[in-house]
């Protein structure tokens, strides 16, 4: 089945690829979610608005990427959040959660999709997580998650 990706899919592609897939996969899980559309001569069309879009919310090369990646590295992010008294967390920490705190200290605008937290951060204290910047550059990021 051909499809044109709509979203970032993980191991398959980012939006405005062409991608070839298993029937299943496409018709069961592609197209519900909306990660993707159905091939078609007309699609071609749509695929350099969807890449234009991209394009724009992309860093652009790997020259940026680096100055980026060093931005973040001399970034300290405070993060406040409810914890009950031994300090675990009211639910947990999420990319979302991690992008905001980036920019509200002072740092770049982050896709929260391009964050990676390994483990569901659920307590407070120091925590590290990587941000993938461009294919070839990823920064770790330090985060500090403090009760409110």
């Amino acid at each position: 089945m051909k499809l044109i990706l709509t979203s970032e899919v993980t191991g398959l592609g980012a939006p405005g690829d062409i991608v070839e897939v298993k029937n299943g996969y496409g018709r069961n899980y592609l197209l519900p979610r909306g990660f993707a559309i159905l091939w078609t001569r007309g699609g071609e069309k749509q695929i350099a608005s969807i890449k234009k879009a991209r394009d724009a919310r992309e860093i652009r090369d790997l020259g940026t990427a680096q100055e980026v990646a060093g931005q973040l590295k001399s970034l300290k992010v405070i993060l406040k959040t409810k914890a009950g008294e031994s300090g675990r967390l009211f639910g947990s920490v999420t990319t979302g959660d991690v992008a905001e705190a980036v920019k509200a200290a002072g740092g770049p605008q982050l896709d929260r999709r391009r964050i990676e937290i390994a483990s569901a951060i659920k307590s407070l204290g120091s925590h590290r997580v990587t941000v993938k910047l461009h294919p070839e550059v990823s920064a770790a990021l330090d985060i500090e998650v403090v009760a409110a």
